[in-house]
């Protein structure tokens, strides 16, 4: 599988990332609630087909299951993505150290800001990014950014220079986006052109575009703006057909 170098973050990512939060919410989520060995053994396989990049948060649950995915790999072939909901300096810092002891890994490749909504996040939420900066100064992580649920916070982190990488919800019909495409898409324009790392999320629409895989991924693969789409999947048949169409279309 094709891959490209996430932003100005330095790290090379497969364009189409594993999602592990399909309605995740409390700890679990479609992925996790396959089954702990399910869910290991289809990231290995993802890892196989050259899906080797793995997008996890504190919501899914699904750390412990890409600890052991990880099990015999060579580390630094996988890029690992992960969110908090961490809205304190105290939940920042408590999160950082509590991620590292359930990935088993002396560092996460990317760490978020979970489900930013407010146009003033950068400025309101200014202590947990001060915790995301000072990890990354000490190579606990290596990108930072936010996931963002609306055009007022996709704004905010279009105008952040410190933001490394964010995930934004776009998909070909507008099905769970912040706003039309003539809105969303110029913000990730211009955050691509600033080098920042820009990967979409929801490109099925929650699985309401289900239907047309082949249209969701082709429409989301086209758009310059994105470096990469994550897709959770929960069976073999999913990944092979994700797998085969981001390497015709990516």
């Amino acid at each position: 599988m094709r891959s490209v170098v996430l932003g100005r973050t330095g790290l090379r990512v497969s364009r189409l990332c594993f999602g592990t939060g399909t309605n995740g919410w409390n700890g679990s989520s479609d992925q996790t609630r396959i089954g702990h060995d399910a869910l290991v053994g289809l990231l290995r396989s993802a890892y196989r087909l050259g899906v080797s990049f793995w997008d996890s948060a504190d919501g899914y649950g699904s750390h412990s299951h890409i600890a052991d995915a990880l099990e015999g790999l060579d580390r630094a072939s996988v890029v690992i993505s992960s969110k908090t909901y961490a809205r304190t300096r105290e939940a920042a810092e408590a999160a950082v150290p509590r991620f590292l002891r359930e990935l088993r890994t002396d560092y996460v490749d990317i760490l978020l800001m979970h489900y930013m909504t407010r146009p003033d996040w950068t400025a309101s939420l200014s202590p947990v990014i001060d915790v995301l900066k000072g990890a990354k100064d000490q190579g606990l992580v290596r990108a930072i950014g936010a996931s963002c649920h609306s055009v007022g916070a996709l704004e905010a982190a279009a105008e952040a220079d410190w933001v490394d990488v964010v995930m934004a919800r776009v998909n070909y019909d507008g099905v769970h986006m912040e706003a039309p495409h003539a809105e969303v898409i110029p913000v990730l324009e211009r955050m691509h052109e600033a080098g920042k790392g820009v990967i979409g999320m929801k490109v099925l629409g929650q699985g309401q575009l289900a239907h047309d895989v082949r249209r969701a991924i082709r429409y989301a693969l086209g758009l310059r703006c994105l470096d990469a789409i994550t897709i959770g999947m929960t069976s073999q048949a999913q990944l092979t057909e994700n797998v085969k169409l981001c390497n015709e279309f990516g």
